[in-house]
């Protein structure tokens, strides 16, 4: 899977990539990452990408042809292409391994400032948002929705990792205990130490039904 993540502040995307699984899924060519700097596509001599609004308000806008041209600079006849806005389709589960189906390349559009100008909707594939808040910019967005794509890529983690995740089959993940057996009066389910992996198996589908019931009853609808 190849991801191109355009922002206008590349050091907060190589911060993260250059660490843990995702490095390892970078440097065994699992995956690629490309960030591309808005920047250097702006027409404009002081390096501008962002305007004032027509109609007035407060705040700055990124304007067509620095994002637009960045868009192009790498997008192909397979690629999908997305803003990371507030006001698009709420990312989960469902959606990235959606997503990993119809394409082996996302171009994801990191936005600052009030936004971007609504003509650049033309030339992407949609929008998509992390939650209903607003953050200063698209970075974070970009690297959860990489990072979680990624792990659907075969060899980015076990497959046994991620096969009772939380959201799988619509429940969330069954608790999880290591050592100490006892802490502060608190222990282990008696069962997880039987030895027995069919009552474990029974047992932790059982767990997951709990917590969903408890946690997130809408997922069981």
């Amino acid at each position: 899977m190849r991801f191109d993540i355009l922002t206008l502040f590349p050091d907060i995307i190589k911060a993260y990539i250059n660490k843990s699984i995702i490095k390892r899924a970078l440097d065994n060519h699992l995956i690629t990452i490309n960030i591309i700097n808005i920047r250097d596509f702006t027409l404009l001599k002081n390096g501008q990408v962002d305007d004032a609004p027509y109609g007035g308000g407060s705040g700055m806008v990124l304007m067509c042809e620095p994002v637009v041209r960045a868009i192009e600079s790498v997008k192909t006849p397979e690629s999908l292409t997305f803003l990371l806005t507030p006001q698009g389709r709420t990312f989960n589960d469902e959606m990235a391994s959606n997503l990993i189906e119809k394409t082996k390349h996302l171009i994801l559009v990191c936005g600052h400032y009030e936004g971007f100008d609504e003509r650049i909707l033309s030339f992407v594939d949609g929008e998509i948002s992390i939650g209903d808040y607003v953050l200063t910019g698209g970075e974070l967005p970009a690297l959860v929705i990489m990072d979680t794509i990624s792990r659907f890529i075969p060899g980015v983690i076990k497959d046994e990792s991620f096969q009772n995740d939380s959201f799988k089959n619509n429940l969330l993940d069954y608790p999880e205990y290591t050592h100490p057996r006892v802490f502060r009066g608190l222990e282990v389910p008696e069962v997880l130490l039987s030895g027995n992996h069919a009552k474990i198996k029974e047992y932790r589908y059982k767990e997951q039904l709990r917590v969903t019931k408890e946690k997130r009853p809408d997922l069981l609808k």
